[in-house]
């Protein structure tokens, strides 16, 4: 569905040195920068999938997301979607896929969501019989439906953003891009936005590219990631398989009881330890197949009140390979 070769954005931007003079010398001799936002990014994506874009603020990922959408044209490589090249913004294309971004608005501020979406069927040409049956399935399935007369601009960011997905999926597109499209939704309302799409997903096959900083939807949603940093696709494959990154490490988590004998220069033998000085507990990365013996280590050095042990968040993975380049 999704087919990128070599994609490369390069942006030039001006350098104005400060002061007036500054500004006077630039009159006559600019100098310029250029930043590459994204640079020879490959990939492919088969219809129905649902695939994670990951990567710091400023790796590229949004800049990506818009030229595929046709939004700006790469400085070289070539990009498909659904055998369609974005940069020739033909109607036909623009049919077919949909973005959503987490930070802007496309529904009339001072009007209800309703009248938007009334000026979206017109726009793309929906039948009304199949305009209200899409509506009707995508109100019901975010739970919508007492708000759609409310005006935009008093709903909830949650509600907002629920009728911003209602307004792109209207036409019933085959690819959605989605930029942020929990940011700064409260938790109640991230798990609604979530299950709606993967639910959605699931019955439409629609093909989504999802960008997020909560790990949170990633994790629920994507079984496949792209991973970006400072323009360069760094890893493409499985969210299992970045988890389990370095043999699949566990993190343990100790602590000393009150006058307990534990030693404070404590080291395990099989993994990475640190030891926190306000609290007193000590940290242990260490793979998994090594968990029992070094949960054995410990209880035999000294008594302990407690010990968890858990997964290494998914953040500090990606973190980490994000430090290794």
């Amino acid at each position: 569905m999704i087919e990128v070769q070599n994609l490369t954005r390069i942006f030039r931007t001006y350098k104005k040195q400060p002061g007036f003079w500054g500004g006077v010398r630039g009159l006559f001799k600019r100098e310029f920068e250029e930043t590459a936002a994204a640079k020879n990014i490959t990939f492919s994506i088969g219809e129905g999938e649902l695939v994670g874009f990951l990567g710091p603020n400023g790796a590229g990922k949004t800049t990506t997301l818009k030229m595929l959408s046709g939004l700006i044209y790469p400085t070289s490589g070539t990009a498909r979607v659904a055998g369609y090249d974005p940069g020739k913004r033909e109607n036909a294309y623009r049919r077919l896929f949909a973005l959503v971004l987490g930070q802007k608005n496309q529904l009339w501020w001072d009007l209800p969501a309703i009248e938007s979406f009334l000026l979206l069927r017109h726009i793309y040409g929906i039948p009304a019989a199949q305009y209200q049956e899409t509506l009707d399935e995508l109100v019901d399935l975010l739970d919508v439906r007492a708000k759609l007369n409310v005006m935009v601009r008093e709903l909830s960011l949650g509600e907002r953003m629920k009728m911003e997905l209602i307004a792109a999926l209207l036409h019933r597109p085959r690819v959605l891009f989605l930029d942020e499209p929990t940011i700064g939704l409260d938790v109640i309302s991230q798990k609604s936005v979530r299950r709606f799409l993967r639910e959605y997903n699931r019955k439409h096959k629609v093909t989504i590219l999802l960008t997020s900083h909560y790990m949170a939807d990633i994790k629920e949603l994507c079984d496949r990631v792209i991973v970006i940093h400072k323009g360069l696709k760094i890893y493409d494959g499985a969210l299992a398989r970045l988890e389990n990154a370095d043999g699949s490490r566990k993190k343990i988590i100790t602590f000393l009881p009150a006058g307990g004998t534990f030693p404070e220069t404590w080291q395990s033998r099989h993994g990475e330890t640190k030891r926190d000085v306000e609290t007193g507990k000590f940290i242990v990365r260490v793979p998994s197949d090594n968990v029992v013996a070094v949960s054995q280590e410990i209880l035999t050095t000294g008594p302990v009140a407690d010990i968890t042990i858990e997964d290494i968040p998914l953040e500090d993975v990606i973190s980490e390979l994000f430090a290794a380049q």
